[in-house]
């Protein structure tokens, strides 16, 4: 086999499955709007449950839903024919994952979530099936064929299987109202937890780091005060209220404009309207508006008062970008 017959087979493979996906998209009805209301006014937790290569997609599944605000755990159906059923109430909601909807041990499973009064959405592939059937929902996964040559081996199914997945549980996250802070408790560990936990007033600069001058400050004697501080700016503040900043962009604009350092006043060359933000908004804010708007530094502003001043280098320290 020959690099380039690789190279076919991967572009061929990943052709079927976006044509797959395509199709998908353009099947969904009002089945997924009731699936989401289903899961929306659930008052226990959410079981997902499948055999096989959809028991995989659907452990993924129930990990996406718990990250992003809807309480779920996975269940494996041979285990729950053993003494699992007792992890599911009749307040949960049963998402069970079949392309063929006839696998015994899932079928096996139906009188009984009935039976306990558990709502039940059913994945499936053939919505003649009796899971599709038995379901209160039926959430449709077809594919017209798998990306496997043979059109045996679960693919193309099983991507729009873990797709359908992705977009009930970002369609959940959206209507709940979810928010980056609440993502982070559910990621503490690591970059990530790093990232979403740190606020901004875990890495400013406060206090006499602060750098500061008054409005009637002349320019060389502001640049004395951001040497020292080594921000590259400095604030511009009248009893702890902000008037403006002085950057280093600043400086060399006003050096193109041979402005006289010892005879001006900072007023006068001082931005008048810095972007600022507070000391309990995350660190991942503070660095997207930096990104947003070129610029390396914020003023750390709380009820009207500098409190701090916060630094790119601070966020690149923090590992957070």
């Amino acid at each position: 086999m020959t690099d380039t017959n690789v190279l076919d087979i991967a572009k061929r493979t990943f052709k079927l499955e976006i044509k797959a996906l395509t199709t998908l998209a353009e099947k969904l009805d009002d089945q997924f709007e009731k699936a989401c209301a289903l899961i929306l006014s659930c008052k226990g937790r959410v079981v997902v449950t499948g055999m096989g290569k959809s028991g995989h997609i659907g452990n993924k599944l129930a990990a996406t839903l718990a990250s992003t605000g809807t309480p779920a755990f996975a269940v494996h159906p041979g285990e729950a024919s053993h003494g699992d059923m007792g992890m599911i109430t009749g307040d949960d909601v049963v998402i069970a994952l079949s392309n063929s909807g006839e696998v015994p041990e899932l079928i096996t499973l139906l009188p009984l979530i009935k039976r306990l009064g558990a709502k039940l959405i059913g994945m499936s592939g053939n919505p003649e099936s009796t899971l599709a059937q038995s379901s209160d929902v039926h959430l449709y996964c077809g594919v017209e064929q798998e990306a496997c040559p043979l059109n045996l081996a679960p693919t193309s199914s099983t991507t729009a299987a873990l797709v359908m997945g992705d977009a009930l549980a970002i369609a959940l996250l959206e209507s709940r109202g979810f928010t980056a802070e609440q993502f982070a408790f559910s990621h503490p560990g690591g970059s990530l937890g790093r990232k979403l936990l740190l606020k901004v007033e875990d890495i400013m600069h406060s206090g006499d780091r602060i750098p500061v001058v008054s409005a009637d400050t002349m320019i060389s004697e502001a640049l004395l005060e951001m040497t020292q501080k080594s921000l590259g700016m400095v604030t511009v503040q009248n009893n702890d209220q902000l008037l403006g900043v002085f950057t280093d962009g600043d400086l060399r604009r006003a050096i193109d404009k041979d402005v006289n350092f010892k005879t001006t006043h900072i007023s006068e060359v001082m931005h008048t309207s810095p972007r600022t933000i507070g000391s309990a908004q995350l660190a991942t804010q503070a660095l997207f508006i930096m990104e947003e708007k070129k610029i390396t530094s914020l003023v750390v502003v709380d009820a009207g008062k500098v409190t701090g001043v916060l630094h790119m280098h601070d966020i690149l320290k923090a590992g957070v970008a």
